[in-house]
């Protein structure tokens, strides 16, 4: 088994911007001017496409789908929050926090994926989201494939309870973190 893969998944941007729901909670995420809107987006079009390309030409083999326009999804473009892919041959998809990046999980695009790969199994946990439980795929965890640890830092997107069954049905241990609500934002180990 190996830490990294030769298979990358990419969604296409097509309405990438602000997403005010997840501000919210996301400290990466700050709101642009109006007219900054569809600059960035066109850069972030335009910046896909050349990762997308670098990628290819390093040799990665690199799948790279549409995402649709209607209802625009301005965060598309990471599809590691909804769905994982692991060498077992199992697809897991994932409960989403933002009502709005639940709409990226597509039928189709896992249709799409499956056409080219060989999976055995499907984990479906997004049932959990009317539990209000979370687990945003691995943008809630770090993945140690090799050693099979679950790195987690414990928060309103990353329930504790649901991130335990998911080590459980995927042979990992969680080794978890608490934000600590202090000036300096430092995590300590739970």
């Amino acid at each position: 088994m190996a830490q990294v893969t030769s298979h990358v998944l990419m969604i296409r941007p097509l309405a990438f911007g602000f997403n005010a729901e997840t501000a919210a909670n996301n400290a990466f995420q700050h709101k642009p001017g109006e007219d900054a809107s569809a600059v960035i987006a066109s850069q972030a079009t335009k910046e896909f496409d050349r990762f997308a390309q670098l990628l290819q030409q390093e040799g990665i083999d690199v799948t790279v789908l549409n995402d649709s326009l209607d209802p625009k999804k301005p965060d598309a473009v990471f599809p590691n929050n909804w769905i994982s892919f692991h060498d077992s041959g199992t697809i897991v998809t994932y409960p989403m926090f933002s009502p709005l990046r639940r709409l990226e999980r597509r039928d189709d695009l896992v249709g799409q994926i499956a056409s080219r790969f060989r999976f055995r199994d499907w984990i479906h946990l997004e049932e959990s989201e009317s539990q209000h439980q979370y687990l945003e795929g691995t943008g809630s965890m770090v993945l140690d494939r090799v050693a099979k640890v679950a790195y987690a830092c414990i928060s309103e997107r990353t329930d504790k309870e649901l991130l335990s069954k998911w080590c459980d049905q995927m042979g990992y241990t969680a080794h978890t973190f608490m934000q600590k609500a202090m000036a300096n934002q430092s995590i300590i180990p739970m």
